[in-house]
């Protein structure tokens, strides 16, 4: 296997990225090398879980920290190792990294390289490892000293008191504590330490018109990709979801690694069409038909809504084509309770067929006498 890229590098940002900026590099990798958009192909797989591995540490303050200070030997196994083989010259540390600190004494040096390749000098002129390791790490070191005489590879004896690191470092336990004072820092250090979520799954699921507005729970069998391992799932369908949104089950996706937590199950949702019915955000546009009568003369039609039928009021002179808003009968703004869409009624008037003589003669002496009521209205005005 190659040398590891700098993980700057590998997400195509700066050393002086924030949270933000690391966080919109790392979605738009991950997107590009993802396996799903990716089948079969093992170079955009690798790329993905380096991309991943990176965003790990530099989205983490605490890695991203040792990172910038140590590069990747931070994290390598095995401890003492871990901060690099041959980095720390003889005069002070030996080429297994931290091992032989039992013949440290007054009037030390030692040289570090950096993540750039760049050399740091540092020189002890004292023997309290207290000191030295302040002096490397800024002071998160307190309690007893260090193991007495051990040149053990990683640290020997004792450890750095009850505060500081474990009972041994390099031989399998890592960091203990955020910051170094064993609050449960337990990533990169150490063998077998390193901890990665597991990887998101992607499903889909189709829900009626009705059930999407209304809201309900459905029923979801899952299993593994060798048809083993099944289970049902219930998933509560929020009310107001709309096609194309996604709802997240967290813990359903792949195992994480190294006791971190389980990915998240993504269901995309596609919503099912209702004859009569159109949809648009929170709003729904129905039609109704009405008589002719009462489009001219003004009455009531009953007009079907998600909620059952109501009797809509049809102002006197209504033209065909025209809208008629019923407030609060649309559909419910998802996460919003008590907050709801409108329902859009476009009117339809029905032109009467098969007319009887009699029919039509009155319809002519309708015609007629509105004509003249309208010369009349015209001279007047």
């Amino acid at each position: 296997m190659g040398a590891k890229r700098d993980y700057y590098e590998v997400l195509g940002i700066n050393r002086s990225a924030d949270k933000d900026t690391i966080k919109k590099a790392y979605r738009k990798m991950a997107k590009k090398y993802h396996p799903d958009s990716n089948a079969g192909n093992a170079d955009a797989e690798e790329k993905f879980k380096e991309v991943t591995e990176a965003y790990n540490v530099l989205s983490d303050p605490e890695k991203k920290k040792l990172y910038d200070q140590f590069g990747h030997a931070a994290f390598e196994e095995g401890g003492g190792a871990g901060y690099g083989a041959g980095d720390f010259n003889q005069s002070g540390f030996n080429s297994s990294g931290f091992g032989g600190f039992g013949g440290f004494g007054k009037g030390q040096s030692g040289a570090y390289r950096s993540p750039d390749g760049s050399y740091q000098e540092y020189h002890f002129e004292g023997g309290d490892m207290d000191d030295i390791l302040k002096n490397l790490f800024g002071g998160g070191f307190g309690g007893s000293t260090f193991g007495h005489g051990s040149s053990a590879h990683g640290f020997g004896g004792h450890g750095f008191g009850g505060s500081g690191f474990g009972s041994q470092f390099g031989s399998g336990a890592g960091f203990s504590g955020s910051g170094f004072d064993g609050s449960g820092y337990s990533s990169g250090f150490g063998s077998g330490s390193y901890q990665q979520k597991g990887q998101d799954l992607n499903a889909e699921i189709s829900i009626s018109f009705d059930e999407a507005a209304l809201g309900c729970d459905k029923l979801i069998n899952l299993s593994d990709a060798d048809g083993k391992g099944k289970q049902t799932l219930k998933v509560h369908i929020p009310a107001g979801i709309d096609n194309g949104k996604s709802i997240r089950l967290r813990g359903k996706g792949n195992p994480g690694y190294g006791g971190a937590p389980a990915g998240d199950l993504l269901l995309k949702v596609h919503v099912g069409e209702r004859a009569g019915f159109e949809r648009k955000g929170a709003d729904i546009y129905t039609t109704v038909n009405i008589p002719f009568l009462t489009a001219a003369l003004g009455g009531e039609a009953r007009v079907q809504t998600l909620s059952g039928q109501v009797m809509c009021r049809i102002p006197e002179g209504t033209q065909s084509g025209s809208k008629i808003r019923l407030r609060g009968k649309g559909i419910q703004v998802m996460g919003k309770a008590g907050v709801y869409g409108d329902l859009y009624v476009t009117i339809q008037v029905q032109v009467p067929r098969n007319l009887s003589e009699e029919s039509k003669r009155k319809l002519h002496e309708f015609d007629a006498s509105t004509r003249m009521t309208g010369a009349r209205n015209s001279r007047t005005a």
